[in-house]
């Protein structure tokens, strides 16, 4: 029987629940830090969580809030984050003073513990590894994707390039419509080509729609479903439960299934005396301690004005002893970030030549150039860098649409930041900090005219005029993106291919302007984006 004593106990503990929760929000309003008053248990990502906002409008709403402000306080449920709107600062921290904001917030772990162990795969990626693990882990992998190293895989990457306009041209003269959804598209070629340098399969996926690899692969990486959603803002808010429960993201099926897809590849090269140059080769070598950075390598932006370079971190070496769970990781990790990150920044591309077609056009010409040049040859790496229009484009799209809305950091000790101007700000440990990419590239104060797709801003006159602390598509300081190199290859390749043999023109199935999947897990077009390839006669 439900009595008054009980409905007491109860309205108690939902009082102290709201008083604690509350109490929280008190958090920038006791430091003296302009804040976004937050929605009551879901902070500041709730027009988001509501379906009212995309996440890019969401992000840059939060940072046009306070304009004369260098930071801002806002919460991701009822945790405290500052985002960092002052471009000094974001060198500060992300560069001067990385020592305390080395890591990012942890998601697999608790925050006095740096080793995530286990058998999760994302857990021991280098994205989520810590402290000096993380370290260790980042100079391992820095000679992978060096230049030099870029050089040898792109004609691997080359290949699914070619094979992939191959089959549009097939199905061209099979006199088919070619009206495809590019999201589509672009991650059967992603996939492909991650099969192939990542993994060391050869795959088909327009040949062969349903081939395993694509299919538990999609499913692997399909962070829309509700199922994922709800595990990622658990392990998002109530971490270390989640942690004791040992959820993943990832089934236990499909961890096994690229485990074993690795070891097994492993193996046999071993047995066989098999060499190629992809990431398991390059693991292999890791293995046996012989993949090293080489003394004479010059590290410059020889893939494009996005190129991030490698800081001093990546090239101390260490005697760390990988597992062969550690390392299946990496290639895990370097899966996810291909199949997903390229194919959406590809599908944005498509979409701005699409509804520019002065642009498309100037992008073919420059195309066509080149192939003049070459003279019957094949296209090589060196010659895709040194095409300027090529990365004007590619570079203007990674500003409009970053990879990542934002990124994160995370104190790993008390600091104080003092801008000499009146700002002292106190930063504990484990406070969150957010970096808003987004809303950095569509300030007018750095790109005049932001909703504008210009790829003018990169011009050899203009670059200049750009704050490199502005440009920040592939993330800031030490902890940035490690393959920029190979996404950008990727990219250049496939879009050269691409353009050389057709145009891209609207369907009816084509929505312009896009519109944005209202979702708290990654970018995603609305509908998708539809375009028709048309062969060039």
């Amino acid at each position: 029987m439900f009595d008054l004593a009980s409905a007491i106990i109860i309205a108690s503990l939902i009082f102290l629940l709201y008083s604690y929760i509350a109490q929280k929000y008190d958090f920038f309003e006791e430091r003296n830090i302009p804040f976004i008053k937050p929605v009551f248990l879901l902070g500041n990502t709730a027009p988001v969580l509501l379906k009212r906002q995309d996440l890019l409008q969401n992000v840059k709403e939060m940072y046009n809030a306070f304009p004369s402000s260098k930071v801002v306080g806002l919460f991701d449920f009822i945790k405290p984050v500052l985002m960092i709107r002052d471009l000094d600062m974001l060198k500060q921290i992300g560069v001067k003073d990385f020592d305390h904001f080395s890591d990012h917030t942890p998601i697999f772990t608790r925050a006095d513990v740096e080793d995530v162990g286990g058998d999760s795969l994302f857990g021991n990626s280098l994205f989520a590894l810590r402290g000096q693990k993380w370290r260790d882990m980042r100079s391992t992998l820095s000679p992978a994707f060096t230049g030099s190293k870029m050089r040898h895989m792109f004609e691997l990457v080359s290949q699914s390039a070619q094979s992939t306009v191959e089959f549009f041209r097939a199905e061209a003269k099979a006199g088919r419509t070619l009206e495809y959804e590019m999201k589509d598209v672009f991650s059967r070629f992603s996939n492909d080509v991650i099969a192939s340098v990542a993994f060391g399969i050869e795959v088909d996926s327009f040949r062969e729609r349903e081939n395993s690899f694509y299919v538990k692969g999609k499913a692997m990486l399909n962070f829309q479903n509700v199922k994922t959603i709800v595990k990622m803002l658990l392990l998002r808010t109530i971490p270390n439960l989640m942690i004791r429960l040992k959820v993943d993201i990832q089934s236990k099926e499909s961890t096994e299934y690229f485990k074993s897809m690795i070891t097994d590849n492993m193996r046999q090269r071993d047995v066989h005396n098999i060499v190629r140059n992809d990431m398991i080769h390059m693991l292999m070598q890791v293995r046996k301690g012989a993949l090293k950075h080489q003394k004479d390598e010059q590290e410059t932006k020889d893939a494009g004005f996005a190129t991030v370079e490698e800081s001093n971190v990546g090239k101390v070496t260490h005697s760390r002893v990988w597992t062969d769970n550690e390392l299946v990781s990496q290639c895990f990790l370097f899966f996810l970030a291909g199949f997903d990150t390229v194919s959406t920044a590809l599908t944005f591309l498509s979409y701005e030549l699409l509804v520019n077609p002065d642009i498309q056009q100037r992008l073919y010409e420059e195309i066509l150039s080149v192939e003049e040049t070459l003279n019957g040859k094949s296209l090589s790496y060196e010659v895709l860098q040194r095409m300027q229009y090529m990365d004007m484009v590619v570079s203007e799209t990674l500003r409009k649409w970053p990879p990542a809305p934002f990124v994160d950091r995370f104190c790993v000790k008390d600091y104080q930041y003092d801008d000499g101007e009146g700002l002292r700000l106190q930063i504990s440990k484990n406070q969150i900090l957010w970096i808003p990419i987004v809303a950095l590239h569509h300030d007018p104060k750095y790109y005049p005219n932001p909703e504008k797709f210009d790829p003018e801003r990169f011009s050899e006159a203009n670059r200049a005029s750009i704050n490199p602390a502005a440009y920040v598509p592939f993330g800031v300081g030490p902890r940035n993106c490690i393959g920029s190199r190979f996404a950008l290859m990727e990219v250049k390749a496939l879009v050269y291919n691409l353009v050389k043999s057709f145009t891209f023109e609207r369907s009816a199935k084509t929505k312009v302007p896009l519109e944005l999947v209202k979702s708290i897990v990654g970018v995603a077009i609305d509908g998708g984006m539809w375009l028709e390839l048309k062969a060039r006669s």
